[in-house]
């Protein structure tokens, strides 16, 4: 049935954490954690419809089971003893988890964890998307989500590859779309980074986000066992990186021992290292899901911005802020759907502003392909023309 509800505004608590515990990545079964659902999370659900009246996908779809409030029935159904079936995928695997109904949510539900969850129950089942399937097997053959078969480091000369410290107690993460598609971005960052000793994985694979949140976590686990064995190579306690999908991956589903910090907040602890001169520049930022809701990373990549230049604001921001259509495996299952949200992300873009800056390659990707007038910039960008 079409829906008619819109918008609701109470605001849950921060979702809990949901870490792979080191017993898991290293294959110790007494130590795996259950891929049940969490049934008091299904159960808590009083099936309101605050979700719905702020779902971006069910704002473009439309239809019930394209809510949260939908999937969540489906889980409860699925629970209940309905047979797992391939009919439910339009449904359950067309969600962001971009966590803005978890944000409304006036029963505390956090349907993002519940929807992975069931995700992964319906793996075990053979059930995916055949997109999401030739994902994963890109993954675990090549080791990035694009099939790339070049060297991850190929943006740095040969002289700068073989200069990179062995040991360090810092190491910049790039991720795969840095790596890949966004090379100038990863330069531009290790530039910056390099001043204060970071230095780079002698074999970084993808972070394991996608697989994580498509349901394939088995195959997750052994991705992060090699990052993981990469990390401790070089000795390194903290991990920095540029990109969304990878920052929440490596804060809450690896091991808690290593400290895990975004780029925004890596650079506002050095503003004054870098000497930023001010740019007559009116920029607006977007809220990448996986930074602000998820993880409550709001002030550090305005304060970098404010440091440079004039904000304006988005219509909607923070946690408010619309998703930009590209996680949770919706960019490569369903392509359609996820350029609309990116469109309708940009409607939200204010008047007079000279870039939309973001703090995420995949954000940056789906807003540039949604083809508004605006040049979407990464914020590493934004801080490289202030350096120069």
């Amino acid at each position: 049935m079409k829906n008619e509800g819109k918008k609701g505004t109470e605001q849950a608590k921060k979702p809990e954490k949901t870490k792979i515990t080191e017993n898991e990545i290293n294959g110790n079964e007494s130590g795996k954690q259950s891929f049940e659902v969490d049934r008091r999370s299904v159960y808590r659900c009083v099936q309101c419809g605050t979700c719905r009246s702020v779902c971006p996908v069910f704002d473009v779809v439309g239809w019930e089971s394209a809510n949260t409030r939908g999937r969540m029935l489906i889980i409860k159904s699925l629970l209940e003893g309905r047979p797992p079936s391939e009919d439910m995928l339009p449904s359950l695997a067309s969600c962001t988890t971009c966590g803005i109904c978890a944000v409304k949510c006036p029963a505390g539900v956090k349907p993002p964890k519940v929807v992975e969850a069931a995700r992964a129950q319906l793996v075990k089942c053979g059930i995916t998307t055949e997109a999401q399937k030739n994902l994963k097997s890109t993954i675990m053959t090549y080791g990035n989500s694009f099939g790339e078969t070049r060297d991850r480091k190929h943006w740095l000369s040969e002289v700068e590859r073989s200069q990179l410290p062995e040991k360090s107690d810092y190491v910049y993460f790039v991720g795969c779309f840095d790596s890949y598609r966004y090379p100038e971005f990863a330069k531009k960052t290790f530039g910056i980074l390099q001043q204060f000793g970071v230095t780079l994985l002698p074999d970084e694979q993808c972070c394991a986000s996608p697989l994580l949140r498509t349901g394939f976590k088995e195959d997750a686990e052994k991705v992060m066992k090699h990052n993981l064995e990469q990390i401790r190579k070089v000795g390194a306690h903290t991990i920095i990186t540029s990109c969304a999908g990878c920052y929440t991956t490596l804060k809450n589903n690896y091991p808690e021992e290593l400290k895990v910090i975004s780029l925004p907040e890596f650079l506002v602890e050095h503003l004054e290292e870098l000497n930023l001169k001010k740019l007559d520049l009116t920029v607006t930022y977007h809220d990448p899901c996986h930074l602000g809701r998820h993880n409550k990373v709001y002030d550090a990549p305005r304060k970098v911005i404010q440091a440079i230049c004039t904000l304006k604001e988005m219509k909607y921001i923070k946690e408010n802020a619309r998703c930009c259509g590209g996680g949770g495996g919706v960019r490569t299952g369903y392509p359609d759907i996820s350029l609309e949200l990116a469109r309708n992300r940009l409607k939200d873009v204010p008047e007079g502003v000279d870039y939309i800056v973001t703090s995420c390659p995949l954000c940056v990707r789906n807003l540039r392909d949604a083809g508004g007038d605006i040049e979407v910039i990464d914020i590493v960008e934004l801080v490289a023309m202030a350096m120069e």
